[in-house]
């Protein structure tokens, strides 16, 4: 039964607490009012399935459910640590419409309706917190900066010979569940991780001897832990064959959705055996798999010094703002991102559309180097000037020197957004989890702009 607020937030104990104490801060106070509007829960109600509304167990409130991911975005805290603190603090408790006789709501519940309410319905409320600005507060986008910026998956560094290890490990792993249902006689997948981690460590140590034949023992070594890998896809399609024969009468859905788990794991490790072909084949790599874990991210060049290749997404941010001036802070849009490593043109359309589907149409653009000035043009015609740093400059001089004065600030924003709302690495994995924490980190900063607006 979907709960959208809670019950009542004072009680007795409340009277006997100090007069501070019971205030919220400033800034909580003023997120405290901008998320008072029960129009920013109505997303939440729209996605949430009809038949489940009014019938079942009740979920916790999702006004207590929204303020907890905005203080875990602003914080920077983990699930456990954001029940902890919020616990122990009195402050936190009553920002978050949590009474002092009540408990927080357990971590694996925060974590889990995160993932089930997904990317769409953040999107929305920032949405919502948008057109509230609009409406209420007489924002006006004047002027508008639009930049990309890769979010780091969280995976470690790749390589074929680890990612080798980690598909024979995670397909005997799932096949030991499999079987259990499979029943007598199931087939087996063996475990060949240690095997291929022994290549691991031999490709560590060649690397390590630098001689002239390290190219060619590293490569012979990667294709013996291919074959390994080979060897694992093949008994984990046959055991997940053998699943869907047996998927008769009871536990036949249980058989089916544990044949699709481990033919999904078995795709996944395919391409790591066809990488590895393909490296010794000397063949170009297109669309390359750095993780089982997260298989929808991709590695990404950006050219930058310290990190010349990144494994992530690529996000391209709008910031709205009412001027020009140094220092303008405004609201930024629901981003656009693809999978893989999608140029800045590519993205432009998504946030074209974004743009005309609040109702903003700012009079100045800023953009980066990296976008091209045709489809700029195209995708952005209610613009009165388009400037592109270093391709495309209006007709005065002093207008360009502003304009380009104010692209930069989009740089301090992007590195703002990493440093306080955790938009350098997406903690929640695959395409969907990635804009689910790029959109939860955005609504935060949203939030705590309008806040500041507000004094």
């Amino acid at each position: 039964m979907l709960r959208l607020v809670g019950g009542q937030v004072e009680s007795l104990f409340d009277e006997a607490l100090p007069v501070g104490v019971r205030e919220l801060p400033a800034d909580l106070a003023q997120l405290d009012e901008l998320l008072g509007d029960p129009a920013l829960l109505a997303p939440i109600e729209a996605a949430w399935e009809r038949s489940a509304r009014a019938q079942g167990r009740r979920t916790i409130a999702m006004a207590t459910y929204v303020r907890l991911m905005v203080i875990k975005q602003r914080t920077g805290w983990g699930y456990e640590t954001l029940v902890r603190e919020v616990s122990d603090s009195l402050h936190l408790r009553r920002f978050c419409l949590i009474s002092l006789t009540e408990r927080v709501p357990d971590e694996s519940t925060i974590r889990k309706l995160t993932r089930r309410l997904g990317d769409a319905v953040v999107d929305e409320i920032t949405r919502a917190v948008i057109a509230k600005a609009t409406r209420e507060r007489r924002f006006v986008a004047r002027a508008a900066r639009i930049d990309s910026t890769v979010v780091e998956a969280d995976v470690r560094y790749p390589n074929d010979a680890a990612l080798a290890v980690d598909a024979t490990r995670v397909l005997a792993r799932e096949a030991a569940k499999a079987r259990r249902l499979a029943g007598a006689g199931a087939r087996r997948v063996r475990d060949r991780s240690r095997a291929a981690g022994q290549r691991l460590r031999a490709i560590g140590r060649t690397l390590g001897r630098r001689s002239g034949e390290a190219k060619t023992t590293v490569l012979r070594l990667t294709g013996e832990a291919g074959e390994l890998v080979a060897a694992s896809v093949r008994e984990a399609r046959a055991l997940a064959a053998q699943l869907r024969r047996r998927a008769r009468g009871r536990g036949a859905h249980g058989k089916l959705a544990a044949a699709r788990r481990l033919e999904e794991l078995a795709e996944r490790a395919a391409r790591v055996d066809r990488q590895i072909r393909q490296r010794l084949a000397g063949e170009k790599i297109t669309d390359r798999l750095v993780s089982l874990a997260d298989p929808d991210a991709r590695p990404i060049r950006k050219g930058k010094l310290s990190q010349p290749t990144q494994f992530g997404y690529v996000f391209q941010l709008c910031e709205v703002t009412a001027n020009t001036r140094r220092g303008a802070r405004g609201l930024i849009l629901p981003p656009s991102t693809r999978v893989g490593s999608p140029n800045e043109s590519d993205l432009l359309p998504d946030t074209a559309a974004e743009l005309d589907r609040l109702g903003l149409k700012p009079r100045e653009i800023a953009l980066d180097g990296g976008f091209a000035p045709g489809p700029a043009n195209q995708a952005l015609p209610d613009a009165d000037t388009i400037f592109i740093a270093g391709r495309q400059h209006p007709p005065s001089r002093r207008t360009g020197r502003r304009l380009a004065r104010y692209r930069v600030g989009c740089e301090g924003r992007i590195s703002h957004l990493k440093r306080r709302y955790g938009l350098r690495r997406a903690r929640l994995r695959g395409e969907a989890g990635a804009e689910t924490w790029v959109g939860w980190g955005i609504l935060a900063y949203n939030l705590d702009t309008l806040a500041l607006q507000a004094h």
